[in-house]
């Protein structure tokens, strides 16, 4: 497995580092309540089977997910938490035009949660460019069709997005904390990621 080799500036990784996983642990918090109050304003189960629902990424890796590079991975997350910011705002569309057009506030918290994705695909950004990893091209969006869905679709396609940024932000912690294994340098161990969880924890 490919090790991050810490170059000088450390302070920047750590910081960048730190406010990453503050950030996550933030949205994470922020996306489990707003998923209770979006099952409960669309009516629905919170145990529901959402696999029939595809387009959304998942957080899960089928086999050796110690195994990827650090560059892939940033790489993996990057490209998940653009997406996700697409598909909130396809919720949050649906909310305003159909689902819940006068509840001003619950599209506020949504809102709030797609900026928190937007900051974190910035620091991811951010990141791989301190750590010398190619940043991937931004795909082209795809065409919103919330219209064209109907109502219980757009409900359990929102929820379905909503469960699996959770997850992600679980992955994305952990992701990190993989990355912080110590690297040795001819001046001696450098400071890394697990200073930054330590860190994110007072908060």
């Amino acid at each position: 497995m490919a090790s991050a080799k810490w170059p000088a500036g450390t302070s920047h990784h750590r910081d960048l580092c730190c406010r990453s996983i503050h950030l996550l642990r933030k949205m994470r918090s922020d996306v489990s309540s707003l998923l209770e109050s979006y099952a409960q304003k669309q009516g629905l189960d919170k145990n529901i089977n959402l696999d029939s629902v595809d387009g959304v990424p998942t957080a899960s890796i089928e086999q050796h997910w110690s195994e990827i590079s650090d560059a892939e991975r940033l790489a993996d997350n990057l490209k998940a938490y653009r997406a996700f910011e697409f598909l909130l705002n396809e919720i949050l569309e649906a909310q305003k035009s159909d689902l819940t057009p006068t509840d001003g506030a619950f599209h506020e918290s949504i809102h709030s949660v797609i900026l928190q994705v937007s900051a974190l695909s910035y620091q991811l950004e951010q990141l791989m460019v301190t750590l010398g990893h190619s940043v991937p091209a931004r795909e082209l969006e795809g065409t919103r069709e919330i219209s064209k869905r109907a109502s219980f679709e757009q409900k359990v396609r929102g929820m379905k997005v909503l469960q699996e940024l959770a997850h992600w932000a679980v992955r994305s912690v952990r992701d990190l904390h993989l990355m912080s294994r110590p690297v040795k340098t001819e001046e001696g161990a450098i400071p890394n990621v697990s200073y930054c969880m330590a860190q994110a924890q007072k908060k």
